[in-house]
C-alpha cells in the first residue's frame, strides 16, 4: 500500500475516533447494570438449584466481556475525551473484570506497537513460535510450547492463571504509578469480595463469581487468540514490518451474529481497532462500513474460526500458520534439514 493510500485510509477513519459522552454513558448503563442484576438473579436462583444459577452466571459472564471492552477502550483513551474520566472508569471496570488498569494499559500499548513483529514478541500477546524456532528449541521448550498451545491448557488453565497470577502482580520494570494502581485494585478486590462473602457466603460466592469470571476469561482469551491466529495472518521481521499491514492483514474481521457482536463490544472489527485504537468500540462497525479497503481484511465466521485451534506454528517462509503434524518430519530429522 502506497503512502498516499495509507494517508487516505487514516483520513477516512479519523472522523470515527471521536468519543461521544452520551454513547459511552449509555454503554456503561446497559452493561454494568445488567451485570449486577444477573449476578443478583444468579444468587436468588441458587436458593432453588445450582443448575438454575449457573446458566444465569454464564449470562453475567457475557456482560463481563462487554465490560472488559469498556475497560479496554479506557486504556486506549478512546472511551472518553477526558483522560481522567478514562482512568477512573478504567480502574472501576478493572476492579469488576479483575484487571489492573495501568499495567494492562502499558502492556497492551506494546502489543499494538509490535503486533506481527517477529522480533518484538513476548509482551501482551499469545506465544507464537516459528517453525525454525521450534525445531531448534530444546525438548523442554517444545513441551512447554505444546502444552501452552493445547486448548485445554490455554482455555482451561489460561483464565485461572491470567486472573489469579498474571494480573495480580506487577512486572519488574513497572513504574510507581503502575505499581500503585495494581495494589489499589488488588486491595479493592479484597474488600469487595470480603463484603460479598460476608453477605452471601463463600460457597454461593464461589459458585456464582467463579462461574462468571472463568467463563468470561475463556471467552476473552478466545477472542484475543482467534483474531490474530488465522491461516495467512501477518508476521514479519523488524526490517520488513509495517504497522498498517500488521493491522489490516494481521488482525481478522470476526463476523459474529448481532447478539454476540453486541456482547463483545464490536471487537470483531479487530482490524479497524488495530489500525486506529482511538476509535471507540461503538464506532468500529461504522468505520469498517465507511472504509472499503478495510472490508478486504480476512473475514472469519463463528464456525470457521474453530479451524484456528489447529494452527500451532508460524511458517515465516511461506507466510502461514501450520499444524504440529505438518512439521513432524522436520523435528525428527533436524540434521537432514540443516544440510
Amino acid at each position: 500500500m502506497s503512502k498516499e493510500k495509507i494517508a487516505q485510509l487514516r483520513k477516512t477513519v479519523s472522523p470515527f475516533e471521536k468519543a461521544d459522552v452520551k454513547s459511552s454513558v449509555r454503554q456503561m448503563i446497559n452493561t454494568i447494570l445488567p451485570f449486577l442484576v444477573a449476578w443478583f438473579l444468579a444468587y436468588q436462583a441458587l436458593q432453588i438449584s445450582v443448575w438454575l444459577a449457573v446458566p444465569i452466571a454464564i449470562v453475567a459472564a457475557g456482560f463481563v466481556v462487554r465490560m472488559f471492552i469498556i475497560f479496554h477502550d479506557c486504556t486506549h483513551g478512546s472511551f472518553f475525551k477526558n483522560k481522567k474520566a478514562n482512568a477512573i472508569v478504567g480502574t472501576i471496570t478493572g476492579i469488576l473484570t479483575l484487571f489492573p488498569y495501568e499495567k494492562w494499559k502499558r502492556e497492551h500499548s506494546i502489543h499494538h506497537a509490535s503486533s506481527g513483529n517477529l522480533d518484538k514478541r513476548g509482551v501482551g500477546d499469545i506465544w507464537v513460535m516459528t517453525i525454525e524456532e521450534y525445531i531448534e528449541a530444546s525438548k523442554w521448550t517444545r513441551l512447554k510450547y505444546r502444552l501452552y498451545r493445547n486448548p485445554l491448557v490455554m482455555f482451561g488453565l489460561g483464565p485461572l492463571l491470567l486472573i489469579l497470577v498474571v494480573s495480580r502482580f506487577n512486572r519488574k520494570d513497572a513504574r510507581k504509578k503502575e505499581r500503585i494502581n495494581t495494589h489499589v485494585i488488588n486491595a479493592s478486590l479484597i474488600v469487595l469480595y470480603g463484603i460479598l462473602i460476608y453477605f452471601v457466603g463463600w460457597q454461593a460466592f464461589l459458585i456464582i463469581q467463579g462461574t462468571t469470571m472463568f467463563t468470561a476469561g475463556v471467552l476473552g482469551i478466545w477472542l484475543f487468540y482467534v483474531q490474530h491466529t488465522f491461516e495467512d495472518s501477518y508476521f514479519e521481521d523488524e526490517s520488513e514490518w509495517d504497522y498498517v499491514k500488521a493491522a489490516i492483514e494481521g488482525s481478522s474481521y470476526y463476523e459474529l451474529p448481532k447478539v454476540l457482536q453486541w456482547v463483545t463490544g464490536n471487537i470483531g472489527f479487530h482490524h479497524v481497532h488495530h489500525l486506529s485504537p482511538r476509535v471507540p468500540n461503538y464506532n468500529l462497525e461504522k468505520a469498517h462500513t465507511a472504509t472499503p479497503p478495510l472490508q478486504k481484511a480476512t473475514t472469519i465466521g463463528l464456525f470457521s474460526s474453530l479451524k484456528s485451534l489447529r494452527y500451532k506454528l508460524y511458517d515465516a517462509k511461506n507466510k502461514t500458520f501450520v499444524t504440529f503434524g505438518e512439521i513432524k518430519h522436520l523435528v525428527r530429522e533436524p540434521k537432514t534439514m540443516a544440510s
